[in-house]
């Protein structure tokens, strides 16, 4: 009975990662150093980028975009204090020196198809309109992508004025038609 009480002690030793014999005299030099991981980095490689591509043409994109949360909707509109989403899209651009369609048709046609699965932040991102069926009606820009699940968030001029949506809400979800890059 002995035996098993003491096997268990230094099983529960080894599994908490304390030696289990009591010479334990290490100094602190020769104490190993561990490096604590404080975020999740290594979860995104970057391969996906070009080495021609710099950050800084995201995040200014982005600082254009976010400038312009909370920003009325209304139709045909392309700012810089009301939108459409076409009209949104084709200002940010224009801020950065890319010259997008006016219409969310249009710019489906400039720069160059994406694949869902590598989206990245900045690339265009499209929708059917209302009618699920119908052709190109909605554009937006993507902040950020998800590499677990697939989805991602963006910001567009919706209805409610301009904010973030994600890919997975039922609207969005069910009208997905593509992605272009413009940035390249």
């Amino acid at each position: 009975m002995n035996y098993l009480k003491i096997f268990a002690v230094a099983l529960m030793m080894l599994a908490a990662g304390i030696p289990a014999s009591a010479d334990n005299d290490k100094t602190d030099n020769e104490e190993e150093q561990y490096e604590e991981i404080d975020n999740f980095d290594f979860l995104y490689d970057n391969e996906a980028y070009d080495e021609d591509y710099t950050f800084s043409e995201i995040d200014d994109v982005l600082n254009e975009a976010f400038s312009h949360l909370g920003a009325r909707y209304r139709r045909g509109h392309s700012g810089p204090n009301a939108f459409d989403c076409s009209g949104f899209t084709s200002y940010v651009f224009k801020n950065m020196g890319i010259e997008l369609g006016r219409s969310s048709r249009a710019q489906y046609s400039d720069g160059e198809a994406v694949d869902k699965d590598e989206l990245r932040t900045g690339d265009l991102v499209f929708f059917t309109g209302s009618n699920s069926r119908g052709p190109i009606g909605h554009v937006g820009i993507v902040v950020d992508v998800d590499p677990i699940s697939g989805s991602f968030n963006f910001i567009h001029a919706s209805t409610k004025g301009v904010k973030v949506s994600n890919s997975n809400e039922r609207y969005y979800s069910r009208r997905y038609v593509g992605a272009r890059r413009v940035m390249q």
